[in-house]
Formats: C-alpha cells, sequence, structure tokens
C-alpha cells in the first residue's frame, strides 16, 4: 500500500502559518513578477477566481480589501516544505519527495485497512499541528490511485484528510466518478483522444483493452491503465514531470533596450531552466528564446525574437544551455535598436537524465561536465543561490521578479522572525 501526501493550497497554507489572521478568508499568491494567481484558498476558489487568473483582473478585489494577495516568497515556501517532509519521514522508513508539495509514502505491511486509516489521521493531525500545514493523504496499492484517493480526500471534509481505497469496490466507485484528464499521466494531448473517443471517466478508460491503449498511446499509458486496475507497476522515477520549463519575466519602465542587459537576462533564465531540469533529473533536447517590445507603445519600433535551436545530446548542463540561449539572441538582434518588455527561454523535448540518446561523435566529456556541474550545485547549496555562476549573468537584477506584496522570511532570516512583545 502506497500513500501521497499532498499539501492543500500550499503556498496560501504557508503565508497563513504567520497570519493566522487570514484563516477562512480569501487569500491568493501570484507567480513571478506578480503576473497571474498561482495558489488559492478554498474562500478565493469560491469568489470565482481561478488559476492563472491575470492579477490586473481581481486588484479591484484587493483594493476593496475582500481579498489579501501575497507575492510568491520561495525562501519560505522551501522552508516549509523542509519541515513537511521531516515529519512524513518519521511515519515511514520509504518516502519519496515527488514536488515541494507532494511526497509518496510506502506503508507496505503497516496493518489493515483500520490500522492504515489510524495512521494516516494521526500524521495528518500532527503535521497540521507541528508545521501548522494541512494536508491531504490519499492511501491505495497503487500510486496512481493514491493520487487519486488524495484528491477525494481533499474534495470531501468527511474524510478528515485520508482517503483510503483498499477493495475492487472503492476502486471502482472512484473510478467512475473522476475525470479522466485528472488523473496522473494523462496530458493534453492523450486527453484529447481520449474525448474523441467518449472516455470521459477513469472507469471509460479502464475498460478499454490494453491492446487498444497500447495502439492508441504509448507504454506509458499501459502503466497508467494498469495502475488503474490495481496493478502496481509504476517506480517514482517513472511518474510524470514537466514536458517544458520555461522561464520569463516583464522588465520594469520601459523595458531593456542594450544587448548586454537582455543577454544577461536570458543567461539567467537559461540558468534556472538548467538547474530545475537538473532537480528533476530530467535533460532537454530542445531551447527556445523570446523576447518583445511593448504592443502599447506605439512611437518606438517594434520587434519579435523567437529563435529555437536543437541540442545535439539532451542536456541539463548550465554552460551549454545557456551558450544555446546567448546564440540565439546574437544570431537575431545585433545592436541596441528595440525596447523589450518581456523575454524568456523555454526548455522542452525532455527526457530523463538515464534515457539520454548519446551521439557517437560528441565532442563534449559528458562524464567531466557532470563533475563540474554536481560541484557547482554542492557549492550554491551550501553558500547560497548562484554563488557561482556564468559570467554573461554579470551583477545587474533589473530582470529579477518584483514582487510588491512579498511577506517577511519567517523561518530563514533572522531579522524576519516574528516577535512577541509580552
Amino acid at each position: 500500500m502506497f500513500g501521497l501526501a499532498d499539501c492543500n493550497n500550499f503556498f496560501v497554507s504557508c503565508e497563513r502559518v504567520f497570519r493566522p489572521d487570514l484563516r477562512d478568508k480569501p487569500v491568493v499568491v501570484l507567480s513571478n513578477n506578480d503576473g497571474c494567481v498561482i495558489s488559492r484558498s478554498n474562500e478565493s476558489k469560491a469568489m470565482g477566481i481561478k488559476m492563472g487568473e491575470p492579477f490586473f483582473k481581481i486588484r479591484h478585489l484587493m483594493e476593496q480589501g475582500k481579498v489579501a494577495v501575497f507575492s510568491s516568497n520561495y525562501s519560505l515556501y522551501g522552508d516549509m516544505s523542509r519541515r513537511v517532509m521531516s515529519m512524513l519521514s518519521l511515519y515511514t522508513p520509504h518516502l519519496d519527495i515527488y514536488s515541494i508539495d507532494e511526497a509518496i509514502l510506502d506503508f507496505t505491511g503497516l496493518g489493515d485497512a483500520d490500522v492504515l486509516r489510524a495512521h494516516g489521521k494521526k500524521m495528518v493531525r500532527d503535521i497540521n499541528k507541528g508545521v501548522g500545514v494541512p494536508i491531504s493523504l490519499g492511501i491505495a496499492a497503487t500510486k496512481t490511485l493514491a493520487k487519486m484517493a488524495s484528491k477525494y480526500a481533499k474534495q470531501y471534509p468527511a474524510y478528515e484528510g485520508v482517503c483510503l481505497i483498499d477493495s475492487d469496490e472503492k476502486r471502482e466507485k472512484a473510478l467512475q466518478q473522476f475525470p479522466i484528464g485528472d488523473v496522473w499521466g494523462v496530458g493534453r494531448q492523450m486527453l484529447k483522444t481520449m474525448t474523441y473517443y467518449g472516455v470521459r471517466t477513469a472507469w471509460d478508460f479502464v475498460q478499454r483493452s490494453e491492446n487498444w491503449v497500447r495502439r492508441e498511446f504509448n507504454v506509458n499509458a499501459v502503466r497508467t491503465w494498469r495502475e488503474l486496475q490495481g496493478i502496481n507497476c509504476i517506480k517514482i522515477d517513472e511518474l510524470p514531470y514537466k514536458k517544458s520549463i520555461c522561464m520569463s519575466r516583464s522588465f520594469p519602465g520601459a523595458g531593456i533596450s542594450k544587448l548586454s542587459e537582455l543577454e544577461e537576462a536570458v543567461a539567467y533564465f537559461a540558468t534556472e531552466c538548467a538547474r530545475k531540469l537538473r532537480e528533476q533529473q530530467s535533460c532537454c533536447g530542445q531551447i527556445t528564446v523570446f523576447a518583445y517590445t511593448s504592443r502599447f507603445r506605439q512611437e518606438q519600433p517594434s520587434d519579435l525574437l523567437h529563435q529555437h535551436i536543437r541540442m545535439n545530446v539532451p542536456t541539463c548542463d548550465t554552460a551549454e544551455i545557456v551558450h544555446a540561449a546567448l546564440e540565439c539572441v546574437r544570431r537575431h538582434v545585433v545592436q541596441d535598436l528595440y525596447s523589450y518588455k518581456k523575454a524568456g527561454v523555454m526548455v522542452w523535448d525532455i527526457v530523463s537524465s538515464d534515457a539520454v540518446q548519446t551521439l557517437l561523435f560528441d565532442e563534449v566529456d559528458r562524464g567531466k561536465q557532470k563533475k563540474l556541474i554536481q560541484a557547482v550545485d554542492s557549492i550554491n547549496r551550501k553558500n547560497g543561490h548562484n554563488v557561482v555562476k556564468v559570467a554573461t549573468m554579470g551583477e545587474r537584477r533589473e530582470y529579477v521578479a518584483d514582487h510588491k506584496y512579498v511577506s517577511r522570511r519567517y523561518t530563514t532570516n533572522i531579522n524576519d522572525i516574528l516577535e512577541l512583545k509580552v
């Protein structure tokens, strides 16, 4: 049996830990550069605020005092995640961290349904009390079913934070009510095909034959189909990961017009993409760089940069990705003619680091580069973000996100800790 622990509205919950006056009130957290909503409290969802809603559309609600708004505070969220995961590790010797707010626990051999349910409820209560972050726990015979159960635990308060799928009867009932688009591993393209064939729920999917699934999709879809049948066949490193990663920013004021400044920004974005690739143990095969001027300033010349480059060998090497991204910029921009309002880097065609197709005549010493990357990452983890970096990033930071509503770093900065007056 596996458990999947999922923190409820994680970013919002982290903010509420240190702002108890906001419990049971509408709260949202914004993306980098305060662009759009990326986390919502249940009260905000009830108001009709959607995930990804542009901030300017709900600014009036903040000004009227109807919604509390926070800029993303990743220092705080990362430390709170560490605390949650540390407590989760007390409940099983086998804990796999899947994302900043999700973890998979192996409960095999722990006991029967009553023991598992009691164990899970104690876990939910202890973490809520010890860290202040509410979690939902799904328990089932496979990781995909456990993910489904965690969503039911979050959706129905009567479960008290724990949903257990431990019989075929419960599994079939859960599948019949679960939209196929919400199943782990079902992406947009797969969903289009499912919809075309009239597959609306997870139950519709498992009623299809394995041969049909293999013919219409791929081996990963077959594994998902088997997991929904109750057959455990997906390892932690085979769980779905991001198919693309994008880092972008809007620049303040009139934007940036110097080529050197644009290169610094693009180098920074490419560095962050490379870091995120390594975090999910993957490599990218293709890179896209984009930048464009403001559409609303008609008096200035307009330009659109959208360059693409394919890597000879999929990579997560910061130096390689930065070099390729800068090549895209220099291929298009040759002098300081335009004021770019936004720029970004997207890495895609992502594969697992263990499944990279190498090149016979590769001129790069991959083993040596891997050791260098590991050394740099180790130094940065120990001494601070980007202490060691590519020189092209420079010292200028105009492109760093604008966080007007950021909270204090209560747990990681001595100057931001809470003060009590008695």
